[in-house]
């Protein structure tokens, strides 16, 4: 019979492996989280909107602001509604 052999791991997987799991919380959409605040998702809430916007008045993109795929797309389209309404700016001002 083979004898099995125990596969080492190198410090570096270890460390990368501790890193990932260390960090911070999973991302979670908070939409799904919270109904109410998925209540508040409209174009006239710019307070609400003006947090998923970058410094220059990009749409932060789910895998940062953690929203899930149908959450991101109302928010997207409640944004542009916005900045048609001239709520929220197309880009930042200088």
């Amino acid at each position: 019979m083979a004898k099995k052999v125990k596969l080492k791991i190198s410090a570096r997987l270890l460390r990368k492996k501790a890193r990932r799991s260390s960090f911070g919380v999973s991302k979670h959409c908070r939409f799904c989280s919270n109904k109410e605040q998925a209540a508040l998702l409209d174009y006239k809430n710019a307070s609400l909107l003006k947090h998923f916007l970058t410094e220059r008045g990009k749409i932060l993109a789910s895998r940062i602001s953690g929203n899930c795929a149908l959450h991101q797309r109302d928010l997207t389209g409640e944004i542009k509604k916005a900045r048609v309404m001239v709520l929220l700016p197309y880009s930042a001002s200088n």
